[in-house]
């Protein structure tokens, strides 16, 4: 399998020192098969990853136990187009190269991609809707969709994640110059599925980005997105929201490479973890680097704790090279029920296992209601009144 790009910086047996040292290719080969003790794996359960730690990659091809179907507006360019050999689409992987070895395996391997352009200037008034379903088939999978949203133009893309498979993906997202998109990625797997996904992000000249992730499903789902900004003034938000049930691992590892003047990135997730074996992961990474002047950022990452059990891992990262920036934090936030709350509403008659869930739904309601996408708020409002009423049941 010949590399389509590999960025130099260090070797995959030498840890770099930031993530933008890290080593970069389409190639599987070039990584090591992860252990668990490398910094970028060590939180991940890496005996649940099933057939995505082959170490034979020689042939690699999906299962076919993922199918992806598209419903868009007519203004929507949808393309299949051809991922191996010769004939690879020339516009896959020019928005990010992987940066570890499942992701370049999901490169290599995925027959095929889904494109998505929205043409120069243009207003989408519906949202464009990619559906990922998993049909519970043995071995793993791969994808890859890339999203190209042209200068000026506005869309909203709501990825729907359902079923069982071993499945990883990339998602590639080009926003070109005062360009504005919301994505929303909608992790609502079956409880036995595992899911892997990497996405890169390429924000214009004065774009906005709103990129949400919502993790319910799976028994493990670990995703990466990463930001570059390709001009100034460009503006992105990653929101992230999750429920962590017994023995479900849900991973983040989000990383935001400022290197134009004048931009903007803000980073808030948030989620509750209930149950024996609930493990979630933040890892919040933000490169200053020495031209990007005039940034501003803030970064925090919240977690509520409904019971004995459940493990958070928190760690927010923030790398300055400049001194000359508007604003730069970064905060992580873990605890248990507010007590004093549950006694407020306690003492005014709302009966405890009520009262529980209404601070429960608060803490979520400033994420929710900012997804701005109707269907998926109801879907999530619904989804979460589910996983509630489980945990003031327990």
């Amino acid at each position: 399998m010949p590399s389509l790009s590999q960025q130099s910086g260090t070797r995959p047996d030498v840890p770099a020192v930031d993530r933008s040292e890290r080593l970069r290719s389409t190639n599987p080969a070039d990584f090591l098969v992860p252990t668990g003790r490398e910094e970028e794996w060590r939180f991940t359960p890496m005996r649940q990853l099933r057939d995505l730690l082959v170490e034979d990659i020689d042939g690699a091809a999906g299962s076919g136990s993922v199918s992806v179907d598209v419903k868009a507006p007519i203004d929507v360019k949808v393309e299949r187009v051809a991922h191996r050999g010769a004939r690879s689409d020339p516009r896959l992987g020019t928005v990010g190269v992987p940066a570890e070895r499942i992701a370049a395996l999901a490169f290599a391997a995925a027959e095929s991609a889904t494109v998505l352009t929205v043409p120069h200037d243009t207003q989408l008034t519906e949202p464009v809707v990619v559906r990922a379903h998993g049909n519970g088939g043995a071995g793993a999978d791969f994808g890859d969709v890339f999203l190209q949203i042209e200068a000026l133009s506005s869309a909203v893309v709501v990825l729907d994640h359902v079923g069982s498979a071993t499945y990883a993906d990339n998602l590639e997202i080009r926003v070109g110059d005062g360009g504005h998109l919301t994505v929303v990625s909608l992790l609502d797997w079956a409880v036995d599925a595992v899911h892997l996904s990497a996405h890169h992000i390429e924000v214009g000249r004065d774009a906005r980005v709103v990129h949400v992730v919502v993790s319910l499903g799976g028994e493990v789902v670990r995703v990466t997105p990463e930001v570059t900004f390709a001009g100034p003034g460009g503006d992105v938000e990653l929101l992230g929201l999750f429920f962590t049930d017994p023995d479900q691992h849900h991973e983040h590892r989000i990383f935001v490479d400022h290197s134009e003047p004048h931009c903007r990135s803000n980073v808030n997730y948030k989620g509750a973890l209930i149950g024996e074996g609930a493990h979630s992961v933040w890892i919040g990474d933000v490169l200053i680097r020495a031209e990007a002047v005039g940034t501003e950022t803030y970064e925090i990452n919240r977690n509520l704790l409904l019971s004995d059990g459940p493990r958070a891992d928190s760690v927010p990262n923030l790398e300055i090279e400049t001194g000359n920036v508007a604003s730069a934090g970064h905060a992580s936030v873990t605890g248990r029920l507010d007590d004093d709350q549950l006694f407020y509403l306690m003492a005014r008659g709302i009966p405890e296992l009520e009262a529980r869930r209404l601070v429960v739904t608060g803490f979520f309601a400033e994420l929710r209601d900012r997804i701005g996408v109707p269907f998926v708020t109801e879907r999530l409002t619904a989804a979460l009144e589910t996983e509630l009423k489980r945990a003031t049941q327990s």
